[in-house]
């Protein structure tokens, strides 16, 4: 399924819960009922206020607890109301699902970037989902939003991981985005053309910078600033950066 193509315009304020309580507690994985911290309630009162302005018609988000919550706080007016998409749900990691393991977290981490600048979707933590599959369910909550909403402005609230590797195939962002992981509560903006979806801009420096031909935007880093990986091209191991915002973000 895919939006009509024509010129119309739907405009989606995207951004990522608040913080929650598997954020301040480590737990990795999508943990679909932790819900927001009182900081978490500021930062979507905040949010709301700064969307205040926009003529929002429908809020979207996760079926998580804390997406909902940051939704719910955001619609000023009970009548607009939050729609819950399970396809807009956090990255699944299976049985490894809650776990506080430094082990897991890097290893989230070190999929997330195979993800985001090898490009390389079919990483899975533990059990886990694929990129392949986080990207297909999130790609069709965009298409069906872009459907029952032509020339509206709405709202969605998702999750750090899933909506920036989707969201970064889906506006051609490539591997810029690497080492800007999306902040709790602060909406950016993406519209559909009627025939792609764009981002004019994304939360951090290097949002909209283009990068250099063969660049993945990695900057020099000391050693403990990166982790082994399997190189499956060379078929040998190899150190990368991964960012520390990344390695301690839990989504």
């Amino acid at each position: 399924m895919r939006p009509p193509a024509s010129h119309t315009l739907v405009r989606a304020w995207c951004l990522r819960h608040a913080e929650s309580e598997n954020v301040t507690g480590g737990r990795a994985g999508a943990v679909p009922a932790a819900p927001l911290t009182e900081r978490g309630r500021d930062q979507a009162i905040a949010a709301a206020r700064t969307l205040a302005r926009e003529p929002i018609t429908r809020f979207y988000s996760s079926t998580a607890l804390r997406a909902w919550q940051t939704a719910s706080l955001l619609a000023a007016s009970p009548a607009l109301g939050v729609v819950a998409m399970p396809e807009l749900a956090e990255v699944g990691i299976g049985e490894r699902e809650g776990t506080t393991d430094p082990a897991i977290r890097a290893r989230t981490a070190e999929v997330l970037r195979a993800w985001i600048v090898e490009q390389d979707l079919g990483q899975q933590v533990a059990d886990g989902e694929t990129g392949h599959e986080v990207v297909a369910r999130v790609t069709t909550a965009f298409q069906k939003i872009a459907i029952t909403h032509p020339n509206e402005t709405i709202a969605v609230v998702g999750h750090v991981a899933s909506l920036t590797v989707t969201l970064g195939r889906l506006c051609a962002l490539g591997s810029k985005i690497w080492g800007t992981p999306l902040p709790h509560a602060e909406p950016f903006l993406i519209e559909w053309d009627g025939q792609a979806w764009h981002c004019p801009a994304w939360p951090g420096d290097v949002a909209t910078k283009p990068a250099p031909a063969g660049s993945t935007n990695e900057p020099a880093s000391p050693d403990n600033d990166k982790i082994t990986i399997y190189d499956c091209r060379t078929r040998r191991p190899r150190r990368v950066y991964v960012p520390e915002k990344w390695r301690r973000a839990s989504h």
